[in-house]
């Protein structure tokens, strides 16, 4: 590094490097000093862009540069290699989702970062998004009681993906922030999913997981959905929160509602319905957020290891619901 700033060169220009790119120029500490993509045209638009950062089609060349980290945006069956790579030769690496399409390449990326005592971040937008910072508050606070069910829904029409099914495409997402909350790997996961616009490549899949501690889990994820649905929905034994990123003024909201069992009664349940309430979340860009994390973890300024195994734990459920997938295919 020269002083407090991180040398970043990025590979990958397609639907999300030039936001990557973006927010690494402009971020305070950081300078984008080179650019890799394998198309001359897109290195062209990003090099007039961003004239300050040296351009190239050559991964190699990319980490001969004087960088201090690489930033991978490349296809998902390239995360897992070009990581491997860079930790290989010295950089910090930050890598969009998933950081490979197997847990044992994803184990064995993880365990050479920690080796060679480099921050290896995967790029788990959700996680730093302010209002699942919020209802992580809420959740770690106790406010809702027990934990009991947690339920995602990510559903659109499209973006629809002939390189990844719409597991290792949206269910990443909601299993970042799911995992997190839960704080441990589930003991039962299974799905089930059908291929209606491309053979052997999901575009509708239902979740389930239970975890140790009783907690379970579902997740709804289409391309094939006429409402587009960013939402988690956390039940405990006391009170329920919504994340729902679709909201604009709304992203979060706590019911004071849930099951009770009156004193004076015969073993029959009842429903109690309180206060509703939304409380105020920051509009802050969650990808800067993001990126603002990751140069803390390259300065040493935070430890990088939950980041890391947040990602590695979210491959491995990924790949067992993938195998649970594959079985209940007709």
């Amino acid at each position: 590094m020269t002083g407090d700033t991180v040398r970043i060169g990025l590979a990958g220009l397609g639907y999300w490097g030039p936001n990557l790119a973006r927010n690494f120029d402009s971020l305070p500490g950081a300078a984008l000093v080179a650019i890799c993509d394998a198309d001359p045209e897109r290195l062209a638009r990003a090099g007039a862009r961003f004239p300050d950062a040296r351009t190239t089609t050559d991964f190699d060349d990319l980490l001969a540069e004087s960088i201090d980290a690489v930033v991978i945006a490349t296809p998902v069956p390239t995360h897992a290699d070009l990581a491997s790579r860079a930790l290989t030769a010295g950089k910090h690496v930050f890598v969009e989702k998933p950081v490979a399409l197997s847990a044992s390449e994803a184990q064995d990326v993880s365990a050479l970062a920690a080796e060679r005592g480099l921050t290896l971040m995967p790029g788990h937008l959700l996680l730093y998004h302010p209002g699942v910072a919020k209802l992580r508050e809420i959740v770690l606070s106790g406010d809702l009681g027990r934990l009991l069910v947690i339920y995602g829904n990510r559903q659109n029409l499209g973006k629809i993906r002939r390189d990844e099914n719409v597991l290792w495409s949206l269910g990443a997402h909601d299993l970042s922030v799911i995992l997190d909350l839960v704080g441990e790997e589930p003991e039962e996961a299974s799905a089930r999913g059908e291929s209606f616009l491309t053979k052997g490549v999901e575009d509708i899949v239902f979740c389930y997981l239970r975890f140790p501690s009783g907690v379970v889990a579902h997740l709804h994820l289409s391309w094939l959905d006429p409402h587009k649905m960013r939402k988690i929905t956390v039940v405990g034994d006391r009170k329920m929160a919504v994340f729902d990123d679709m909201e604009l003024d709304h992203k979060v909201t706590i019911y004071d509602k849930g099951p009770q069992e009156p004193v004076h009664s015969y073993g029959e349940w009842m429903t109690r319905s309180g206060d509703i309430w939304s409380p105020k979340i920051p509009n802050d860009e969650p990808l800067r957020l993001e990126c603002a994390r990751f140069l803390d973890f390259v300065r040493g300024e935070a430890d990088s290891a939950p980041a890391r195994e947040n990602g590695l734990a979210v491959v491995r459920v990924l790949e067992e619901l993938q195998r649970s997938l594959e079985r209940e295919r007709v």
